[in-house]
């Protein structure tokens, strides 16, 4: 008995199709290789330390905690100076990552008379620290400096995130000592549901995790937390992207520049850091006009000076809906908020934030000369 003879026919042109797509394949593992080859002596050559470098001085220090003032590039700057404060997160020089998208250097050369604080690296022995130093204490410190130095009653105050909730609060305590206050990328409501950070907050052991650590809490620990936002991008994507730009010395030159500030987290006072995360991320006392500071309550009401709130649109660190609620809960017959398309870091640190932002904010400031 014979049986039937089944033939499997090969679709045509199907050979021809996987070695088109193993070529293909092939090529394009190879230009990656000759990039990465490439890259890497670029990286040999490159030059990418353009981190802080407008021309600055140091004109205080108490302890940890110094006190710049960058120096003038214009003949008659504006006569009333501005504090910037930045969070105790990361490093204040996020605002000068590089010239040509320079935060502060533009805000020289719009003529405004600079100041920034850096708040320096904690240690054990700084792990007492409370709220009430860094805001009274440190920052008070150098708007006293600030406002003798200058003759002033009052002098402008910017806040960054952290350091425009430390801000707010020192204004709403001290209305007197600041003229116009700016504040951008701040959180101020903490009760949203916008953000992962604001979710997972409300479930923290904050005492079991400061104990844990010894009253130390490590910027590693922090670090990893804001990773864990977006995993994929920040942990995984931009490494698999740069390899495109291995060629380009001014990309790579400007990756590896915020890489350095990204992983350049600071330790945290335990002290501060419990009452930074109980009462106002927890309990969100600011709002509710309940947070105390050094015995007296801290009332936004008391903020009548001329108010900017800025934020970006694209900031999965504080959102809109954690910053837009100051403005109802102050005084200020002048206040303003503005958005912008970027994220957390880019609204101090891009080219839109030098173009647009910045120069934003030195007009809203000349406005308010008298």
């Amino acid at each position: 008995m014979k049986t039937a003879k089944t033939e499997t026919t090969k679709p045509e042109g199907s050979a021809p199709c996987f070695f088109s797509m193993y070529e293909s394949a092939m090529e394009k593992a190879l230009n990656y290789q000759e990039k990465i080859i490439k890259g890497m002596e670029i990286c040999k050559n490159l030059d990418y330390d353009e981190i802080n470098k407008t021309p600055k001085e140091l004109v205080l220090q108490i302890d940890k905690m110094k006190l710049y003032r960058y120096k003038s590039v214009v003949k008659n700057p504006h006569p009333i100076p501005m504090l910037i404060v930045y969070a105790l997160m990361n490093k204040q020089y996020i605002m000068d990552i590089q010239q040509d998208k320079s935060f502060v250097k533009k805000l020289v050369e719009l003529g405004i008379d600079l100041y920034i604080i850096d708040w320096g690296y904690a240690t054990y022995a700084d792990k007492h620290l409370t709220t009430e130093d860094y805001v009274e204490e440190y920052l008070g410190a150098c708007i006293d400096f600030i406002r003798k130095k200058h003759s002033l009653p009052a002098i402008n105050l910017l806040g960054k995130c952290q350091g425009g909730t430390f801000s707010a609060i020192y204004a709403s305590l001290h209305p007197e000592k600041i003229k116009n206050l700016v504040t951008v990328a701040a959180p101020f409501d903490f009760d949203i549901e916008d953000g992962l950070l604001f979710k997972w907050s409300k479930h923290i052991d904050v005492d079991l995790l400061i104990d844990a650590h010894h009253g130390l809490l490590p910027g590693e620990f922090l670090n990893n937390v804001f990773i864990m936002l977006s995993p994929y991008n920040l942990a995984v994507g931009k490494y698999i992207n740069i390899v495109n730009s291995f060629d380009d010395p001014k990309a790579l030159g400007e990756f590896l520049r915020m890489e350095k500030w990204i992983f350049d987290c600071p330790d945290q006072a335990g002290e501060n850091y419990r009452t930074w995360m109980k009462e106002l991320w927890q309990q969100n006392k600011l709002i509710k006009g309940e947070f105390h500071l050094g015995g007296k309550r801290v009332d936004l009401k008391n903020i009548t000076m001329p108010l900017l709130t800025i934020y970006g649109t694209k900031d999965n660190l504080v959102p809109a809906s954690a910053t837009i609620p100051l403005n109802a809960h102050t005084s200020s017959k002048d206040a303003e908020i503005v958005a912008y398309p970027l994220g957390h870091a880019g609204i101090v640190a891009s080219n839109l934030s030098q173009k647009e932002v910045a120069p934003k904010i030195a007009a809203w400031i000349k406005e308010r000369k008298a």
